[in-house]
């Protein structure tokens, strides 16, 4: 029988299926236990972060005045390291061919409902030149795995054509890329094209329900579809992205699958996830969400999202358009520090010759980009479309140290100000526009540093005199 080894290369020692069972006992055993609880949430707001077992304690905390402190304390850890950031982004669908057998995806192989498309690289340009248009400057490139319609070649001239796009002020300045597993042959190749992040979501951890859920086609395996981020780093590649679909099993599994998976990361490379993802599943073509018996109920899952703040504060949470406006908003001040705005989940779907029924799942937030950047900045967040870090070299370890030793109030908050002045300055709406100059007068007076205030004043004006891509 396999051991829990976190710094292990075999999935079945560092996703441990009998450590998360144990783990799953433990917890539910002591959902009352008051000291034990309070002595977690001391650790916790030491804001060294958790282990698995210590953070489904918390999960499974029983108490409500306790838990009230748990949501408190991942607000806490929320601001320390993120403020009141947010990085925004688009997902881009490159192609909805696959082979794979993923029940809970309306591409899969075998559904002949679904109208399958293809972007040429000139549609790539118009798609890209449109999210430019909204104010978009971080892309996430998805695609079917489908090596005869979507090959390695594909991904990599649709990288490089995204990056030659310079539509009036528009540039996409960074492009992360969610694609199915591969080798690190291919992910060298994705390293030398200058993506971002690559994400990969696990779907499920459970090995028997996965194999269940993939009943063919190259996902189906197990074992490397989850050593997919190790092959990644290997390639160079530090910034990775997890996630799960929230739904396939149950999200007590889930959740300490999800931060094993970072725990093994951090051991094993000594940098976490860049981003965890906490999407739930959603309706679509061929996909019914009632066959899903594990859908998880909204108050469950802020606690999810709060808790994976506390046991990993370092690192970015993402929560995508699948959500409500009014969840995306409970969950911002609880730990999610992206999201995306103004997204189509369909091939094509930004601009009018969209495939129509190509959607990947329903949305449940259909605003326009400006709508949610006025939204934020009315519930007192700084809406950011900064990049700076990528292209300063500060990633992975590099940015871990600098999140979790130094903070971001020097670096990230200026340029998201910056960044967010460009926008009122090339695509906001007049209300959103003044919106946004209230808050960066406002939150200008914040930055610690008097230098590096300095160098912002100077940056805003010069982006309102024509100025451009200026960053810290």
């Amino acid at each position: 029988m396999a051991k829990y080894n976190p710094k292990s290369s075999d999935p079945a020692e560092f996703i441990n299926h009998e450590e998360i069972l144990e783990t799953i006992d433990y917890g539910r055993k002591n959902a009352h236990n008051r000291p034990l609880i309070i002595e977690i949430l001391e650790k916790a707001r030491k804001a060294k972060g958790l282990d698995h077992r210590e953070a489904f304690v918390l999960l499974s905390c029983g108490e409500d005045d306790l838990n009230e402190e748990i949501f408190k304390v991942a607000k806490e850890l929320k601001l320390k390291f993120y403020a009141n950031r947010i990085v925004l982004f688009a997902p881009l669908y490159l192609s909805n061919y696959c082979i794979n057998g993923c029940t809970y995806c309306p591409y899969h192989g075998h559904n002949k409902h679904i109208p399958r498309k293809k972007l040429s690289q000139e549609e790539i340009r118009e798609q890209v030149i449109a999210l430019q248009d909204m104010g978009h400057k971080r892309l996430a490139l998805e695609a079917g795995e489908d090596p005869r319609n979507n090959p390695i070649e594909y991904i990599l001239e649709s990288i490089d054509t995204i990056y030659n796009i310079h539509h009036k002020n528009g540039a996409i300045r960074r492009v992360n890329v969610n694609i199915a597993a591969t080798t690190t042959e291919n992910y060298k190749k994705l390293h030398d094209a200058e993506i971002g992040t690559y994400i990969l979501f696990q779907e499920t951890y459970n090995k028997e329900n996965y194999e269940k859920l993939h009943a063919y086609g190259p996902k189906s395996n197990y074992d490397y579809h989850t050593t997919a981020h190790d092959r990644a780093m290997d390639a160079g590649i530090d910034d990775v992205g997890l996630g799960v679909l929230y739904g396939l099993d149950s999200y007590e599994y889930e959740f300490i699958g999800q931060l094993m998976h970072a725990e093994h990361l951090e051991a094993k490379y000594n940098v976490g996830p860049h981003t965890i993802s906490v999407p739930r599943i959603q309706p679509g073509d061929d996909v019914d969400v009632e066959d899903f018996e594990n859908a998880l109920a909204d108050d469950v899952f802020e606690k999810v999202v709060a808790c994976i703040r506390i046991a990993a504060p370092y690192t970015g949470m993402i929560v995508s358009t699948r959500e409500s406006e009014k969840m995306r908003g409970r969950l911002l001040d609880l730990g999610i520090s992206q999201i995306s705005g103004g997204s189509k989940t369909s091939v094509g779907g930004y601009t009018e010759n969209v495939t129509e029924g190509s959607d990947q799942f329903e949305l449940s937030d259909n605003r326009t980009l400006d709508e949610v950047v006025d939204w934020l900045i009315e519930k007192n967040h700084i809406p950011s479309f900064c990049t700076a870090c990528y292209r300063k070299g500060r990633t992975g370890e590099v940015f871990m140290e600098m999140v979790k030793n130094v903070g971001i109030g020097n670096i990230c908050q200026p340029n998201a100000l910056v960044t967010l002045k460009e926008y009122g300055e090339d695509y906001a709406s007049p209300k959103t526009k003044a919106d946004i100059n209230t808050l960066i007068g406002r939150e200008i007076n914040t930055i610690p540093n008097e230098e590096v205030r300095k160098e912002t004043i100077e940056n805003l004006a010069s982006v309102e005199n024509g100025k451009r891509d200026l960053y810290i």
